[in-house]
């Protein structure tokens, strides 16, 4: 890489890297660490390729994405994360928002690895289905299925989101 791809490789990732931890850390259910984990090998493997790529965001997502799902198929199925329980807030309409972001949070990192991934690329990404079926290396009916069953499966974990979702109607 020469100097003038050098510099602006660092201007994308100090344009993007925001971005990409957002990202990271909804496809790691809200683990900080492995968030950043993943986006700096992603920005690695990005660095390699540089000059050859002609879309970086999409291509360094695209890893990011296929590396997730790399280590979840090789952890294999795990348990529930044990979560702490919310306190009971007597200030409930000054912490609302906060409180909602944890519940999702905790609801996003019960899910199982497929179950997230969906979920962000249709909701956090949108994404089309076909464009979700190519990244996860599935069908388009089980990306539709993963999807009903993820948000069956959130309202259930978490019943107050779909209170507020029913509010916000």
């Amino acid at each position: 890489m020469d100097a003038a791809d050098e510099q602006r490789f660092r201007e994308f990732v100090a344009a993007r890297s925001p971005a990409l931890m957002r990202l990271g850390f909804l496809l790691t259910g809200g683990d900080q660490h492995a968030a950043e984990d993943l986006v700096q090998s992603a920005l690695a493997k990005l660095a390699t390729k540089w000059r050859r790529v002609e879309a970086p965001e999409a291509y360094a997502k695209r890893i990011m994405y296929r590396q997730q799902i790399s280590r979840w198929r090789a952890v294999g199925r795990r348990g529930e994360v044990v979560q702490a329980s919310l306190p009971e807030s007597a200030d409930r309409d000054l912490n609302h928002q906060s409180e909602l972001r944890m519940v999702l949070r905790s609801a996003l990192a019960r899910l199982t690895a497929r179950q997230r991934a969906v979920l962000v690329l249709r909701y956090f990404e949108d994404l089309p289905e076909k464009d979700i079926a190519r990244t996860l290396g599935c069908s388009v009916g089980t990306v539709r299925s993963t999807a009903h069953r993820s948000l069956a499966r959130l309202r259930q974990i978490a019943p107050e989101l779909a209170q507020e979702l029913e509010v916000a109607r």
